[in-house]
């Protein structure tokens, strides 16, 4: 075992993975976006770049460790790199479905007791307006699109770029603050909580810890044999820890890259054109695949 596998092995986080992954692979391509047809692509070390400047202005927001927030939205870098930026300063991310009705996602907002949202868009950042009479727990609002919301004057509601610009000016005050952070989780913390659909009652978390992450993405690696020339396409909800899974666990010990489709209707021609070595699907889609052949 090389220094660097050893290292890789003694990490207990996944920013403490990607810490020591980003040394072997900086400039691979980490994540790319189809954006208006073109897809835009970020290397591992800019995508810990950017998941830096997040984790610093979460702390200069309030996020303790320990607390939950949450994150809304379709497949989007920003939002996986999100997860990291909660879990680098002991936060724990509960992603909620994105097709969710407001009513939905107050029970969850209620019961995992968010003060801090992190919002796709417009859409979203207005649902959980229309419910947070009945959450009164939430404070912060995050949004990372910012079409349609120049007259949102809400003192509650911030744009995730100005969020990253406080983290970068903390960074900038405290340059060892980030590393410090990180090195305080350990293995057996909570990675996320992911909830239920909710489909027979109401929708239930399910706690998931790094180790448990790790180990099984450790090992569904290695016998996939997956690595920095494979490509997968990210279109299964957010919320899903199976997409948590290939998306982040499988992406930070492999170094695949990982592809998000402009939008779900765009998903057959984002395919397409991808052509990924690796991709997970449910029955329903195959049988898609089978009706145009």
């Amino acid at each position: 075992m090389t220094d660097s596998d050893q290292s890789i092995a003694h990490a207990e986080t996944f920013p403490a993975l990607l810490q020591e992954q980003i040394k072997r692979w900086p400039d691979s391509p980490a994540y790319r976006e189809k954006y208006y047809g073109i897809w835009q692509t970020w290397t591992w070390t800019q995508s810990v770049t950017e998941i830096r400047a997040m984790a610093l202005g979460f702390s200069e927001v309030g996020l303790k460790r320990g607390e939950h927030v949450a994150i809304i939205g379709a497949n989007r870098p920003e939002l996986y790199w999100s997860f990291t930026a909660i879990q680098a300063m002991g936060g724990i991310p509960i992603p909620l479905y994105q097709d969710s009705i407001a009513e939905e996602m107050q029970y969850v907002l209620e019961h995992a007791e968010i003060r801090i949202a992190i919002c796709e868009n417009q859409e979203q950042v207005d649902k959980i307006l229309s419910v947070m009479e009945r959450c009164p727990k939430i404070e912060i609002l995050i949004y990372k699109d910012p079409r349609g919301m120049r007259h949102y004057d809400q003192p509650f509601v911030h744009a995730l770029s100005d969020l990253k610009e406080q983290g970068r000016a903390l960074d900038a005050a405290k340059p060892d603050f980030y590393d410090s952070q990180v090195a305080l989780g350990k293995n057996d913390d909570v990675a996320l909580i992911a909830y239920t659909s909710g489909t027979t009652g109401n929708p239930k978390g399910v706690v998931i810890s790094f180790r448990a992450l790790m180990k099984a993405s450790q090992e569904s690696v290695a016998i996939e044999q997956l690595n920095l020339k494979d490509e997968v396409l990210s279109y299964l909800p957010l919320a899903w820890v199976g997409d948590h899974f290939f998306s982040i666990a499988q992406a930070y010990q492999s170094g695949l890259t990982v592809n998000c489709p402009e939008s779900s209707d765009t998903v057959m021609l984002d395919l397409k054109e991808l052509g990924p070595t690796y991709f997970f699907a449910p029955p329903a889609i195959w049988e898609g695949f089978l009706t145009q052949i």
